[in-house]
């Protein structure tokens, strides 16, 4: 990781303990996370680590926290050093490797239409988050649990026999020791996907449980029943992460449900003929007008706006 990413994470993480931020902040600071992945990363890193202080005795946190009245100029190289000096202790105590096991940490992560963001959680495990998604982060002693409340999240797990790493998703659940896979969440079903490792998907029933490795996937229909494994490709399920619709062989209906995910407004299809047509191609989630623009010109359909600003992929 660029050293210079790390100087700015610190810069502004040290901003925001100063007060809340001016609108030309604010906006300054959204603009430097959108910037690249890395940049919200290591921001999410100098949280966890923030957050974690409660575990240093309280004079030597006083200690860190004291400093001699400075002119005003050097005021944020001084907050620069606490925070590092805080950073230092909390890597020394094991916080980021995982040894301080038992201590309970919670977090909720969200992000905004079209928005990605990479977190880092408190035990070397990655999650990357899709537009529009929620998820409520909860490690307690013997369990590292997440519950996707909305969208979809990829998972990067650090492998602890110890403490198995649960995702509760509407009516699924996935249980793993390490391993990497996707999860989403859609109104009528969780589908999940795994890239390496292994997992096991449960419904409302306790003893129905799937097990899938690397190339396999599942889903999970609101009534809590797991459907048999089934081969998927993870890179295309998870492309999302490098900006990129991936269809192959899709479904109208399918196509639609996605590009709704990064559209203010939803996208439909009249009729279940017109959902059943199949379309194969790559387009950016950034610019999904060029997708609506390319279909007519593709297959045999137009797109008709609705009053409510909406859209629908019509036949022609």
């Amino acid at each position: 990781m660029d050293n210079r990413v790390r100087d700015e994470a610190a810069q502004w993480f040290v901003r925001l303990q100063d007060g809340p931020l001016t609108a030309e902040e604010r906006q300054r600071f959204d603009a430097w996370r959108a910037q690249a992945p890395e940049h919200q990363y290591e921001f999410d890193v100098l949280q966890g680590l923030w957050g974690a202080t409660d575990l240093l005795p309280k004079a030597r946190l006083q200690a860190l926290c004291d400093k001699p009245v400075e002119p005003p100029k050097r005021r944020a190289v001084l907050r620069y050093a606490v925070a590092a000096s805080v950073v230092a202790i909390a890597v020394g105590l094991g916080l980021v490797s995982g040894i301080g096991q038992s201590t309970p940490y919670s977090a909720e992560f969200s992000t905004r239409l079209g928005e990605r963001r990479q977190v880092a959680l408190p035990d070397g495990s990655v999650m990357d988050l899709n537009s529009r998604s929620v998820a409520a982060v909860r490690y307690e002693k013997g369990q590292r649990s997440v519950e996707l409340k909305q969208g979809e999240a990829m998972f990067s797990v650090e492998h602890d026999a110890g403490r198995p790493f649960v995702v509760v998703a509407g009516s699924g659940q996935v249980t793993v020791t390490g391993t990497r896979f996707d999860v989403r969440r859609d109104e009528d079903q969780t589908r999940v996907a795994v890239e390496a490792g292994t997992v096991k998907v449960q419904g409302r029933i306790s003893d129905q449980a799937v097990t899938l490795t690397a190339g396999r996937g599942t889903h999970v229909d609101t009534q809590g029943q797991v459907a048999a494994a089934y081969a998927v490709n993870p890179e295309e399920l998870t492309a999302w992460r490098t900006g990129k619709l991936v269809f192959n062989n899709a479904t109208l209906g399918e196509v639609a449900r996605e590009v709704s995910r990064y559209r203010e407004q939803p996208l439909r299809v009249s009729t279940a003929a017109v959902g059943n047509l199949r379309l194969t191609s790559v387009f950016k989630s950034s610019d999904t007008d060029a997708l609506l623009k390319a279909l007519p010109h593709i297959l045999p359909v137009a797109l008709r706006t609705l009053p409510d600003g909406s859209q629908e992929i019509i036949s022609r």
